[in-house]
C-alpha cells in the first residue's frame, strides 16, 4: 500500500517559485503543493492557475490554521523566513527553507537555536546549487581520488548583467528586480550558493582574504567580488565575481578549476572535464541541470522526512557556509 501524498504548503510566489513548483510537480506520486500564501493576492492566483493549486491566502498565519499540511515550502523574501520558520515549527510542519535562513549569520543561529529546542522539528535549508549534476559528479570523481588530493581551486562567475543592453536594460534586473535593492547583495544573495558548493566539495574553508565594492549605480549592495579561502585540508581557493563584466554574457555561468596532485577538474560552459591518470569528459544541457537541481532538492526533502535520515543542507551544515558569508562582510565593513 503505497503512502499518502504529502500535502504541501508554499509561502511567497515571487520568481523562484515557479522553479519550486515545477520541483514539486516532479513529485506528483509522493507530495502535492495544495496552498500558495503570500501578500499579493493576484501573484499567489497566478501561481496557483498554472500549476493547478487549489487555495490562496494572503499570509501563511491563515493557511497554517486552514489547512492540514503535512509541510512547509518557504520561498519568500530573506527578512521574513526565521519568521516563518518559527511559524510553521509553533504549528508542528516541517519546512524547507529556502537560504538564507536569516539576513545575518546571528540571526540565523539563533533561529537553528530555537527550532533545534523544539522536539522532533524538521527543517532543511533549500540550498540546491550542490545538488546540479555537474557538482554531483564532481564530488563523485573527487570521492574516486581522481586527482588525488586539490592543492588549488578557482571558480569565477563572470556576468554583463549590469551593463546596458541595445534596449538600455540591465539584464541581471529585469530578470530579478529585488537584488538592486539588496544591501548585501552580490554575496548573501548569490555567491552564498558558490561559498556552500565549494564547501560540499572541498570540505570546511576559511576567509584569508575578501575585497568587495559596486560601480553599478543601480545596486544598493556590492556587484563585485574577490575571495580567498584555505581549506581545512590545506588547498588555496579563489572565488572571483563581478555582474558587470564587459565582454561576458548577460546569463551567469559558473567556472571551475580544481587542480589536484594528480589531475585536474575542470568545469567550462556545458562541459565538465577530468584530466589525469583517468580521464572523462561529460557535458551537459544546462537549462536542465538548473530545473532538475529544484527537484533533486525537493526530493532528498521528502525521501529524509519518510526516513528520518538528517538532511545534506541542514540548518547546522548551513550555519557554516553563513559564518564564511558573514566572514566576508566583515572584512568589508562598507559593503
Amino acid at each position: 500500500m503505497s503512502a499518502p501524498l504529502l500535502r504541501i504548503g508554499l509561502v511567497g510566489a515571487g520568481w523562484v517559485t515557479q522553479h519550486h513548483l515545477a520541483g514539486w510537480q516532479r513529485e506528483a506520486a509522493r507530495a502535492r503543493v495544495v496552498a500558495i500564501a503570500d501578500p499579493s493576492l493576484a501573484n499567489a492566483q497566478a501561481r496557483a492557475e498554472a500549476f493547478g493549486i487549489d487555495t490562496v491566502y494572503s499570509d501563511a498565519k491563515s493557511m497554517f490554521i486552514a489547512e492540514k499540511l503535512d509541510a512547509v515550502d518557504i520561498a519568500s523574501p530573506r527578512e521574513t523566513h526565521a519568521e516563518l520558520v518559527r511559524l510553521a515549527a509553533s504549528h508542528g510542519i516541517p519546512a524547507i527553507c529556502q537560504k538564507p535562513l536569516a539576513p545575518t549569520f546571528d540571526a540565523a543561529a539563533q533561529l537553528v537555536a530555537d527550532v533545534g529546542a523544539i522536539a522532533g522539528m524538521r527543517l532543511m535549508v533549500h540550498e540546491n546549487w550542490r545538488f546540479r549534476p555537474y557538482y554531483r559528479q564532481i564530488a563523485s570523481w573527487l570521492r574516486e581520488g581522481r586527482v588525488g588530493r586539490v592543492q588549488q581551486a578557482q571558480m569565477t562567475l563572470l556576468s554583463s548583467g549590469l551593463i546596458a543592453d541595445a534596449r538600455g536594460v540591465l539584464p541581471a534586473l529585469e530578470r530579478q528586480p529585488f537584488i538592486a535593492t539588496l544591501d548585501r547583495a552580490l554575496v548573501m544573495e548569490i555567491l552564498i550558493h558558490h561559498i556552500d558548493t565549494l564547501r560540499f566539495l572541498l570540505g570546511e574553508m576559511t576567509v584569508v582574504h575578501a575585497r568587495t565594492g559596486r560601480n553599478s549605480p543601480a545596486m544598493a549592495g556590492e556587484d563585485h567580488a574577490t575571495v580567498a579561502f584555505d581549506t581545512a585540508a590545506g588547498a588555496t581557493v579563489l572565488l572571483l565575481a563581478n555582474l558587470g563584466a564587459y565582454g561576458e554574457p548577460p546569463a551567469m555561468a559558473d567556472r571551475l578549476t580544481l587542480i589536484g596532485e594528480r589531475g585536474t577538474i575542470k568545469l567550462l560552459g556545458d562541459t565538465l572535464s577530468c584530466e589525469g591518470e583517468r580521464p572523462d569528459t561529460c557535458r551537459y544541457d544546462m537549462a536542465k541541470c538548473y530545473a532538475d537541481s529544484y527537484a533533486a532538492t525537493i526530493s532528498h526533502f521528502i525521501d529524509a522526512l519518510a526516513s528520518g535520515a538528517d538532511f545534506d543542507t541542514s540548518p547546522a551544515d548551513n550555519l557554516r557556509t553563513l559564518r564564511l558569508v558573514e566572514d566576508i562582510y566583515a572584512q568589508n565593513p562598507a559593503s
